[in-house]
């Protein structure tokens, strides 16, 4: 099970949303909104960058199992993987994967948690 909880995912995926959000509005109105973007993508790095490194990993985790490269039943598995391949900040890593909210949504509901209801709380 995951080294942190998970409202802390659900904040993260929020969070890599409105980065997203930022990005497309951005790219339908022709018009780039730098600092919307900018500041959605410092608030990431900010909440990710203070997590512990094994709440890092058990985020890192998390993805995999949500991009499948790991099964639910592997979990101890991806989060040993993710604390010997650590090279890079976390927030780095992350924002450089596309489908980043959606990953972790589909970790969480491998591990059954029900992402909805997590995030629905955080609003």
């Amino acid at each position: 099970m995951p080294e942190l909880h998970s409202d802390t995912i659900a904040e993260v995926i929020l969070l890599a949303r409105e980065i997203g959000e930022s990005t497309q509005v951005g790219a339908h109105d022709g018009v780039r909104h730098r600092s919307g973007g900018a500041i959605a993508e410092q608030e990431f790095r900010s909440f990710v960058s203070s997590l512990t490194d094994d709440e890092k990993y058990s985020l890192v985790a998390v993805l995999w199992i949500g991009r499948e490269d790991f099964s639910a039943d592997e979990y101890d598995e991806a989060l040993a993987t993710a604390a010997r391949e650590a090279t890079t900040p976390t927030e780095d890593y992350l924002l450089g994967i596309p489908q980043l909210s959606s990953f972790l949504e589909s970790g969480l509901e491998a591990l059954g948690v029900s992402a909805t209801d997590v995030e629905d709380d955080l609003m």
